[in-house]
């Protein structure tokens, strides 16, 4: 039951991040446009996306779980404070809390680790 549920949680939280990197990728020059207007440099736009797909589908996948979890959590935190921070509009402040929550929940991979069905598991990696 455990395993399951810890395979449950890491489909969940992955999902957000796959989906988004993707989204990023069809939605290329759009996206450009507003990290720019965030006041982020346009040439980080690919290592967002690589950070984002890659790193959704090593926690999916159960692969370097509490490293890459850790590293979300961090990423989760940086972007609630720098792109989602507006005490005064209340929908960014919604994304604001939904960034916390995932670094919580990223947290909590990273001391449960990935559980049986994964690839740290499989591969014998310390970690797992």
């Amino acid at each position: 039951m455990k395993d399951t549920a810890l395979l449950l949680g890491r489909i969940l939280i992955a999902a957000i991040f796959i989906i988004s990197g993707y989204s990023k990728i069809t939605g290329y020059t759009g996206m450009a446009q507003y990290i720019t207007s965030l006041g982020v440099p346009g040439a980080l736009l690919p290592l967002i996306i690589l950070w984002e797909l890659g790193g959704g589908l090593a926690i999916l996948l159960g692969f370097f779980t509490r490293p890459v979890a850790l590293l979300l959590a961090f990423y989760c935190v940086v972007t609630a404070a720098l792109v989602h921070y507006h005490p005064a509009d209340q929908m960014q402040m919604i994304n604001f809390m939904k960034n916390m929550t995932m670094t919580g929940g990223f947290i909590y991979v990273a001391v449960a680790g990935a559980g049986a069905f994964s690839l740290d598991r499989k591969l014998k990696l310390k970690w797992a």
